[in-house]
């Protein structure tokens, strides 16, 4: 197992038998919900580019929308993204997030 980008609250990366676990992405407080939502896709793609794995591999991915009126946009920059690629299994809810200026916050799975 190796833990990457690791603080005293968690790791941004575990990898664990060939499978990638991601920390939670969020967007630049000061963006709209869908420039929040690529910003967590592009970081979530660096993120599986540094361990060898990409967009491809992605197993699992919970998509946290602080309001669930946001869901259509979300959606339209994520249907974007995965143009050309299936997408992973998907879970999407409605939440409070870390800061009330977040819009959403996504969570991966890939293979490696």
């Amino acid at each position: 197992m190796k833990k990457l980008h690791s603080s005293e609250r968690m790791s941004k990366i575990v990898v664990h038998n060939n499978t990638v676990y991601l920390c939670g992405q969020v967007g630049n407080a000061e963006d709209d919900i869908k420039a929040q939502t690529l910003t967590c896709l592009e970081k979530i793609e660096s993120l599986l580019q540094e361990v060898g794995s990409d967009k491809s591999k992605l197993l699992m991915a919970t998509v946290w929308v602080k309001s669930m009126s946001d869901f259509a946009a979300m959606n339209e920059v994520w249907d974007k993204w995965f143009e050309g690629v299936q997408p992973p299994a998907r879970a999407c809810g409605e939440s409070a997030l870390a800061r009330p200026e977040l819009l959403v916050e996504i969570t991966a799975i890939a293979a490696e």
